[in-house]
């Protein structure tokens, strides 16, 4: 695909192509394996991502033996059981409603910043959940960089997911993301994009 844009992207047209332009969804994936060092070498990129206050709430489960695979595919709704099943690797990706607590860590030129999300618990869990969602866009382009596909899904019981893996904890799951290499037939045809005009608004 080719840019139309006059924008000199620091990127070449390859890159792009790979975190945007030809990226995909994917639904089915090869059998070759993702290992917990790829999704170490992952985190390592998309960590750097900024977030408010530097609050960085996102929690990854990686879901890597078969008994917790299973236990996993039964809170997966309709199609995303399979595909949850058959993924080379699936994380949870989680929003941790008590990121304040380690917050004063790492934004340290605020001291005292903690209590204000300590007193405000709506607060807490919108900023953990907001952030927590900026976040999960770095992390898929950076699967993207590391040459694999993702397969981010919200349709699963989010509740059943929460009580079978993270009962006890401050995170709460938020989605689930299939990751490997596409396999056969792995997406379909991209859909339509809103244009620069529909989108953006000038003032």
């Amino acid at each position: 695909m080719t840019s139309t844009s006059t924008t000199p992207y620091v990127l070449d047209d390859a890159a792009l192509d790979t975190l945007f332009r030809e990226a995909r969804t994917a639904n089915t994936f090869t059998d070759e394996p993702v290992t917990v060092d790829d999704i170490r070498a992952i985190h390592d990129l998309f960590r750097f991502g900024p977030t408010a206050m530097n609050n960085q709430p996102l929690r990854l489960v990686v879901v890597q033996s078969p008994e917790a695979r299973e236990r996993l595919v039964q809170h997966m709704g309709g199609s995303n059981k399979a595909k949850t099943a058959s993924a080379p690797a699936v994380v949870i990706v989680a929003a941790d409603e008590a990121f304040q607590e380690r917050l004063e860590e790492h934004f340290p030129h605020a001291p005292g910043v903690r209590k204000m999300f300590d007193d405000d618990a709506e607060l807490r869990v919108d900023n953990a959940r907001l952030n927590t969602a900026l976040q999960t866009g770095y992390l898929i382009l950076a699967i993207r960089a590391a040459g694999l596909a993702a397969g981010p899904m919200a349709g699963f019981d989010r509740a059943g997911v929460d009580a079978e893996f993270l009962a006890g904890t401050s995170w709460r799951s938020e989605y689930v993301i299939n990751i490997g290499h596409p396999g056969p037939d792995a997406w379909a045809d991209r859909l339509p994009r809103i244009s620069f005009d529909d989108a953006v608004t000038v003032v």
